[in-house]
């Protein structure tokens, strides 16, 4: 299968000759939408990666703009000569080193192969880019939860009004295009792109008018922030990636033959770079046996298909059953789940480092405890704990709570991050409705959100019926609503839940957290008092964000220079 047409119609950028000299040593693609860096100090690689979130443009032309030229052209003459020696190396002895060799890859290839294929594929690994691919995609890919950490840019903080190369930034499927349905899809993103550039021309004027103390910077935020849900779930992105060998080859595995031609070209793009930098940890992915190759292709098949096997059958289950196909929407939050003996469980784990008892015996023991004995342990375990950071101790992670949410597709960007839980979304769709923020509807514009809907709408219903729902995900927004479930033990709901109930956080993704707090508070109301939750409300999150930040940053610059 010819996957290379899926590759979105992007430039990453434009790059002088000097440009290049510099960034070669540090990554393996210059031209292409994925790349991995390599040979920079962790520190470097982490403060890059951490601007994918913000940056407006590659993050490679972060790397030229922020560090490469300041050094060079700096005024510490030792310090650009040093990084001019580093280039002049890699230039003149290849960036295949001594230290990353094919002799290294055969000593770590053997001990790869002796010592536990998984186990040494987690103590290893790299880091990679993609820029240019959909809002879709980059949720696909950061589902994978363990062993790799995803940094993805924001639709909160970052202009997307702005035409990059002649067009608005969104991907078009060649099969959407192929079902003659590409001029339509075309004309309703571009409809979108332009309302949303509309929309944060007249909130950045309202807001500016409402809040005359706060910074323009932080005005023109907060007006990204509100018009985003007119932005498509074909928006390109750029995000940027941690992962070790095992979640690497898995992410690999997973998409290889996936029903969307997009994931199936960035696999192939993905291990093309991987291969230049850790091609041992991915040697599994190159089987040339023929009985080998065909397992491999069966389990790839096996990973792509878990949802298309399953639909069929679900659905003449539901007709038997008389269960309708669409649920319909009820309330945002609902606490679906929840162990009935989650607090003495928790004490029991409280008690079971403490002691010399067997965990059976503190579980019947707890049972017999009174309410009184039962928060005497509680308050002595959490006592000194005094801020969010600060997290519980392991023992919470013996008791759970099981939500389903419903909420749109901009704020669960933001909660689909955590990852010590189990989390599971439908497709996104336009068939269950979509929000309008506040602010809109008091500027009395919310018939320009309705307007907008609408055309996605029926979009979205055209590529559904002529090709199917996984196609027409790309024909919704960040306006209409996800559902998806959370599965999470009480210490990841403590984090999860404090953090996105801090006043800086978005109102949509605050209230779901408020209202998992509610919930887990009647569930386990010995338990929930503990919690560090904010349910107050806030006129403006960002207010004094920049001064927040620039205290950080002198802070750190303190620490950092008494070493």
């Amino acid at each position: 299968m010819n996957n290379s047409r899926y590759q979105p119609d992007f430039r990453p950028d434009e790059w002088s000759d000097e440009d290049r000299r510099l960034l070669y040593p540090f990554v393996t693609n210059l031209d292409g939408l994925v790349t991995v860096l390599r040979n920079m100090p962790p520190e470097m690689v982490g403060a890059l990666c951490s601007r994918a979130s913000r940056a407006n443009g590659y993050l490679l032309r972060v790397l030229l703009d922020e560090y490469l030229y300041p050094v060079l052209r700096g005024e510490n003459k030792a310090e650009a000569a040093e990084l001019e020696a580093v280039i002049d190396f890699y230039h003149k002895h290849g960036v295949t080193s001594a230290l990353n060799s094919d002799r290294a890859r055969k000593f770590y290839a053997r001990n790869h192969a002796g010592y536990g294929d998984e186990s040494v594929a987690q103590m290893t690994g790299t880091h990679f880019v993609l820029w240019g691919v959909s809002q879709v995609a980059m949720k696909l890919l950061e589902d994978s939860r363990i062993g790799a950490a995803p940094q993805e840019k924001s639709t909160r903080m970052v202009d997307f009004t702005k035409k990059v190369q002649g067009k608005y930034l969104y991907y078009t499927d060649p099969d959407i295009v192929q079902a003659r349905l590409g001029d339509e899809y075309k004309l309703v993103n571009d409809r979108l792109f332009a309302r949303n550039a509309e929309m944060v021309d007249l909130l950045k004027d309202r807001f500016a008018k409402k809040f005359p103390d706060v910074p323009k910077s932080v005005i023109e935020k907060k007006a990204f922030d509100t018009a985003r849900g007119f932005l498509p779930m074909s928006t390109l992105g750029q995000v940027a990636f941690d992962v070790n060998g095992q979640a690497a080859e898995y992410m690999i595995n997973k998409y290889r033959k996936h029903g969307l031609g997009e994931m199936r070209w960035i696999t192939e793009a993905l291990e093309r770079e991987l291969d230049c930098e850790i091609p041992s940890l991915l040697y599994r992915l190159k089987e040339t046996d023929p009985g080998r190759l065909q397992k491999l292709e069966d389990y790839q098949m096996y990973l792509a298909t878990r949802i298309s096997r399953i639909e069929p059958l679900a659905r003449e289950l539901f007709d038997k059953y008389q269960l309708p196909w669409r649920g319909r929407p009820t309330s945002t939050v609902k606490l679906v789940d929840n162990d009935v003996y989650g607090e003495v469980n928790i004490i029991a784990g409280i008690l079971f480092p403490a002691s010399e008892q067997s965990l059976q015996n503190l579980i019947v023991a707890v049972r017999s405890m009174t309410p009184e004995e039962r928060c005497r342990i509680l308050l002595k375990y959490v006592e000194g704990r005094t801020e969010r950071w600060q997290k519980v101790g392991r023992a919470f992670e013996n008791a759970f709570v099981t939500y389903e949410i419903l909420v749109n597709g901009g704020a669960y960007r933001d909660i689909h991050r955590h990852r010590l839980l189990t989390q599971e979304r439908q497709y996104f769709t336009t068939q269950l409705g979509y929000d309008v923020p506040v602010e809109i509807a008091e500027l009395r514009l919310a018939e320009l959100v309705h307007q907008a809907m609408e055309w996605m709408e029926t979009l979205w219903q055209k590529v559904a019926n002529e090709l199917d729902r996984e196609h027409a995900q790309y024909c919704s927004t960040l306006f209409h609503r996800v559902r998806f479930y959370q599965k999470e033990n009480l210490r990841e709901a403590f984090w999860e839940i404090e953090l996105r109930t801090k006043p800086d956080g978005h109102p949509d993704y605050r209230k779901i957290e408020q209202e998992k707090y509610r919930l887990l508070k009647e569930a386990y109301p010995g338990i929930a008092k503990f919690m560090l939750a904010d349910l107050n409300e806030y006129d403006f999150a960002r207010r004094g964000m920049e001064e927040r930040a620039a205290g950080k940053i002198e802070r750190l610059e303190k620490l950092l220079g008494k070493k």
